[in-house]
């Protein structure tokens, strides 16, 4: 009876370090699940018609001319991003992200800086994306024969640098201790002349009203002898008449080229979609130079869902095309705004000899 006895203790024992051993490997795959890695995931996201409303906002508002009604679309493209600088990615998501054709993983150094916060990447695309709609009134209106000026703003503001709240992206900066400024390039030479720890002060146009700000001056990470303001001077183009967008929590370069080809719609009367659907995507300079961008790919499966009828993709971006392009969706390179009209006259019209990669 005792050693039936011993045997049973022995038993229970067995089974209750299994028990134990298998709810630790429960609680480790839990725990690694849900730690987050050091990747980032790129997956197609929404679109946006440069024509359209987004909630009732138009993207783009055109007062003080002449402007014309458009149908069809001109949709920018976008990139849904998790993980990285914003965090969040898990090991599971990203082996989705590796198995999906639609998605890609790749590691957060090849994209940002070991140091990159939520906050910094954020700033840089908000920068970028004010920095292409700005560019756009510049090609769009030089493509038209329309007069523009330019002006120097501000494009960036580091959360943590000297300028953080005193200036903000957007600001048009007139001038720096009273000496006039008319391009980026001579906002750091004015600033760099000047030691930290002293002030300098600019003279700034926000929302329309004249201004100065005054600015504590930190040293420069190049040389501590000068004085540094932590922001990105831009150019700011404006034409005679004003042109704003609507269109907020979307940041990058990439949507230039579309709204361009947006504020040429509303400005003539031929409808450049042809009442169709036409998406794509792009940087613009204002002289109208098309560049490349990151993530196409997503954005050629994104249009593919959506059923777009033609897609334009920047020349330099050909090689993306050849590799991930789907087959039933129409796409044709573009080299600068001017082709880009071209192209379309010619779609339009139902020609088939379009350009196009390889």
């Amino acid at each position: 009876m005792d050693e039936f006895t011993h045997e049973v203790e022995r038993y229970r024992r067995t089974r209750a370090a299994g028990y134990l051993g298998s709810a630790l490997v429960v609680v480790i795959i839990l725990v690694m699940a849900f730690l987050p890695v050091p990747y980032i995931k790129f997956a197609p996201g929404p679109m946006y018609s440069t024509t359209g409303a987004v909630d009732g906002v138009e993207l783009i508002t055109i007062t003080d001319t002449m402007t014309y009604p458009t149908t069809g679309e001109l949709d920018m493209t976008t990139v849904s991003e998790r993980g990285g600088p914003f965090g969040g990615l898990t090991l599971p998501e990203a082996f989705v992200g590796w198995v999906d054709p639609d998605q890609a993983v790749a590691p957060v150094g090849l994209f940002y800086p070991a140091e990159t916060s939520a906050d910094d990447a954020r700033e840089e695309n908000t920068a970028d994306f004010v920095s292409s709609q700005s560019a756009a009134i510049g090609a769009s209106l030089g493509y038209l024969d329309i007069p523009v000026t330019s002006r120097v703003s501000v494009a960036q503001v580091l959360p943590s640098g000297p300028s953080a709240g005193k200036l903000q992206i957007g600001d048009i900066i007139r001038a720096v201790d009273g000496t006039a400024i008319s391009v980026p390039t001579e906002l750091p030479p004015l600033v760099q002349a000047r030691p930290p720890g002293s002030t300098a002060q600019f003279a700034i146009t926000r929302d329309g009203v004249d201004q100065t700000a005054d600015v504590v001056l930190g040293a420069s990470p190049r040389d501590p002898a000068q004085g540094y303001a932590g922001i990105a001077g831009g150019t700011e183009v404006v034409g005679p008449f004003p042109i704003t967008f609507g269109l907020e929590d979307v940041g990058g370069p990439s949507a230039g080229l579309m709204f361009s080809l947006g504020i040429i719609d509303k400005l003539t009367p031929e409808e450049l979609s042809g009442g169709k659907l036409v998406a794509g995507t792009g940087t613009i300079t204002p002289t109208g130079e098309v560049g490349p961008i990151g993530g196409l790919p997503q954005k050629l499966f994104a249009a593919r869902d959506k059923g777009t009828d033609l897609f334009l993709a920047p020349a330099g971006n050909c090689d993306d095309v050849l590799a991930s392009a789907p087959e039933e969706l129409d796409v044709v390179k573009v080299e600068n705004l001017a082709g880009a009209m071209d192209t379309l006259t010619r779609w339009r019209a139902g020609e088939a000899d379009l350009p196009r990669c390889g």
